[in-house]
């Protein structure tokens, strides 16, 4: 089901899609100029929302070269069941995909924040097709507790309090069970993004991830692939800068077919 809303530059629709899981997924659709068949997935991070205004300023700007799917990962705000901290979240990404397919995009561009690009490298090597990838902020491996804001993290999702706290402050549903099956974590499947262009950015201030996941990442993936480090930046949708989402830009539209 679908409901449009006018704007003076774009006309936002928004979805409701359904995962292979049986999962529903809250999504918005930003079109831009008629008859475009390219497309740019933005996957947020946990506890994120394509209700953010970073994430709505992102994707406003990513509309001028092409139309933009935003979406909440389950578990999160308005779409339905629980979180698994990026493990079956791979199945919403490719709800959303597959959905943008279905409407005759042909070439897609996946970018995603924090947990949302450990999704993002996952799902294009697994699922393979998409045009790009984007990791911004991403963990190259699970479980890691090497910094303060990780730790509560952890406490946040391990633990029956702090999962009341998310769900009642932060609208953000998560599994009480771990993972039956570890996934492949993007450092061990990052060689597999390719043939498609894998870019790699990370914060230098970033408080959540240290750069190394960002090198490892990259070091893991195979060509074509870019590495950017920038300095000053924090972690994940908040911290992208206005100069860093025009250079973002521009990188996909080199790597988007664009009509």
């Amino acid at each position: 089901m679908s409901d449009a809303i006018d704007h003076p530059q774009s006309t936002s629709q928004r979805y409701w899609l359904t995962t292979a899981d049986g999962v529903g997924i809250d999504s918005v659709l930003l079109r831009g100029a008629p008859g475009r068949t390219a497309a740019v997935v933005l996957a947020n991070g946990f506890t994120g929302s394509y209700r953010s205004p970073h994430t709505r300023a992102i994707a406003e700007s990513f509309s001028l070269i092409a139309d933009v799917m935003t979406f909440d990962f389950r578990g999160h705000h308005g779409s339905g069941g629980y979180s698994t901290v990026g493990d079956a979240e791979i199945h919403d990404l490719e709800a959303v995909v597959s959905h943008l397919r279905g409407l005759g995009y042909t070439s897609i561009a996946t970018v995603g924040f924090s947990m949302g690009a450990a999704v993002v490298v996952r799902h294009a090597a697994v699922y393979k097709g998409v045009a790009a990838a984007v990791s911004i902020s991403a963990p190259s491996r699970w479980y890691y507790r090497g910094t303060r804001r990780m730790r509560l993290i952890h406490l946040g999702v391990g633990r029956t309090a702090g999962r009341f706290f998310l769900r009642s402050f932060r609208k953000v549903r998560v599994a009480d069970r771990g993972w039956d099956t570890r996934p492949a974590e993007p450092r061990e499947i990052a060689g597999d993004v390719a043939p498609a262009p894998l870019l790699v950015v990370h914060g230098e201030a970033d408080t959540y991830f240290p750069t190394s996941h960002a090198t490892a990442i990259y070091e893991a993936a195979a060509d074509p692939r870019e590495l950017w480090i920038v300095p000053g930046m924090g972690h994940a949708e908040p911290a992208v800068s206005p100069e860093l989402t025009l250079r973002l830009r521009s990188w996909l539209r080199e790597h988007l077919a664009l009509e």
